[in-house]
């Protein structure tokens, strides 16, 4: 143990300086080991996945739920639903049209913007 402590010494500290630093060490070591995980951030992402899992075994139970037994046969309309009538459109409701767009708005008192006229040379030079 002398050994140790002579192997350990920090010079310009005490003797047991280095012993507590090992110490310090390893009980850092071993709380690191039994960290929780949710320190590393895994927790909320193994709590999504859970999340995720129970969704996909809750559809597979609607899934397994719907299949027929096996000697059971499904009839041809089972499972459909009727569609709605169809209604045709009256004279007085015209078909969906898309509303006029409006013109756009004026200021009052605004000149509007006119380009400038550029006078070439009609003469040949």
């Amino acid at each position: 143990m002398a050994d140790l402590v002579q192997r350990l010494t920090v010079p310009g500290l005490p003797d047991w300086s280095g012993l507590l630093l090992l110490g310090l060490l390893a009980l850092f070591g071993v709380a690191f080991l039994l960290m929780p995980f949710s320190v590393f951030g895994l927790k909320g992402r193994l709590e999504l996945l859970e999340v995720q899992l129970d969704e996909i075994q809750a559809d597979l139970r609607i899934l397994t739920a719907r299949e027929p037994l096996p000697g059971r046969r499904i009839s041809s309309d089972e499972g459909w639903a009727e569609p709605p009538p169809r209604v045709s459109p009256t004279d007085a409701e015209a078909p969906n049209a898309p509303p006029p767009i409006p013109p756009p708005a004026a200021w009052p008192g605004a000149r509007t913007r006119t380009e400038p006229r550029i006078d070439w040379p009609r003469g040949g030079r």
